[in-house]
């Protein structure tokens, strides 16, 4: 038995789940990708479930519509080890305890964001949460494939600073 079924949430009803909102699909046993195949992430060490929900968190506490699944999934592949295993087991099992506990599934099967967060704050003070929300904020803001669609255009100090290669010309601030 799989451990999505263990979890209640079998591959089809993840599947069809996220085609039906454009998000995340478990093609096959350790390996999730994105419903127009653009990009795909493997899991080893943990769940394909635990990797789809770690996505999800992430996408939930920094949110951005213009930024892409892939640069997530990027951002939390490094949680798939050995290492991090029993934290993130434990973590996303605590994440689907609180999304039960609101007449959910389980964290995946809530579908407003709202609800999502509102689950999100209920253990934002366990090291889980920390550690993954710590981690994004290089994993995720590092990429500079990401850095164009916030207007960063890079460091400046080899070509003479900020002020002399447009600081202010940022239009989205």
């Amino acid at each position: 038995m799989s451990q999505l079924n263990k979890q209640g949430l079998t591959r089809r009803a993840l599947l069809s789940r996220a085609v039906a909102a454009g998000a995340l699909a478990v093609a096959g046993t350790g390996f999730i990708a994105a419903p127009d195949a653009a990009w795909a992430v493997e899991v080893n060490a943990i769940s394909e479930h635990e990797m789809a929900t770690l996505l999800q968190m992430a996408r939930d506490i920094y949110p951005h519509d213009r930024v892409g699944d892939r640069f997530y999934a990027v951002a939390v592949k490094g949680y798939d080890s050995e290492a991090s295993k029993a934290m993130v087991a434990e973590g996303v099992a605590a994440l689907d305890a609180a999304a039960q506990a609101a007449g959910f599934g389980n964290y995946l099967a809530v579908g407003w964001e709202d609800d999502r967060v509102a689950i999100l704050r209920s253990i934002e003070d366990s090291a889980f949460f920390q550690t993954v929300r710590g981690g994004l904020v290089t994993g995720l803001y590092n990429q500079k494939e990401v850095w164009p669609i916030f207007g960063y255009e890079g460091e400046s100090f080899s070509q003479g600073g900020y002020i002399y290669r447009g600081f202010d010309d940022i239009d989205w601030l």
